[in-house]
């Protein structure tokens, strides 16, 4: 037992927290499907700002040393839904970002409002995979 939770620690250790930035963050993105990206070029950035919001100028991001996480929730046929990145750590050039999702409780009084939740974070850059893992 004792040496499992050694090994535990060590993990835990080794996986640097990353300082997150949020440059989006709400109910209404034009993104109708729920999925998670990294984004690590303009390119890249230019091409999703451009289906999530068109409207408005996209944030700045410097992409020399930072990119672009964000999870989307998909169309949702109430409000009440919410999506929050909660974290990141490194570990060996890999980074694992934790999000939650939020949804109504059962007869909860909702909006009757089509909601898309999302939010977007920038945080240094990163070389290797990316994972992003649903905390309940």
């Amino acid at each position: 037992m004792k040496a499992f939770a050694v090994a535990i620690a060590a993990l835990l250790w080794a996986m640097a927290p990353v300082a997150l930035t949020t440059l989006d963050k709400g109910s209404q993105s034009n993104v109708d499907e729920g999925r998670q990206v990294s984004i690590r070029t303009e390119q890249e950035w230019t091409r999703l700002w451009q289906q999530h919001k068109p409207d408005r100028p996209k944030p700045a991001v410097d992409f020399s040393t930072q990119m672009v996480l964000g999870v989307f929730m998909g169309s949702r046929s109430t409000g009440g839904f919410a999506v929050e990145i909660l974290g990141a750590s490194e570990a060996g050039g890999a980074l694992t970002v934790r999000y939650r999702e939020t949804i109504p409780q059962p007869g909860a009084i909702t909006a009757q409002v089509i909601s898309s939740p999302y939010h977007l974070v920038a945080v240094p850059k990163v070389t290797g995979a990316v994972t992003f893992e649903k905390v309940r």
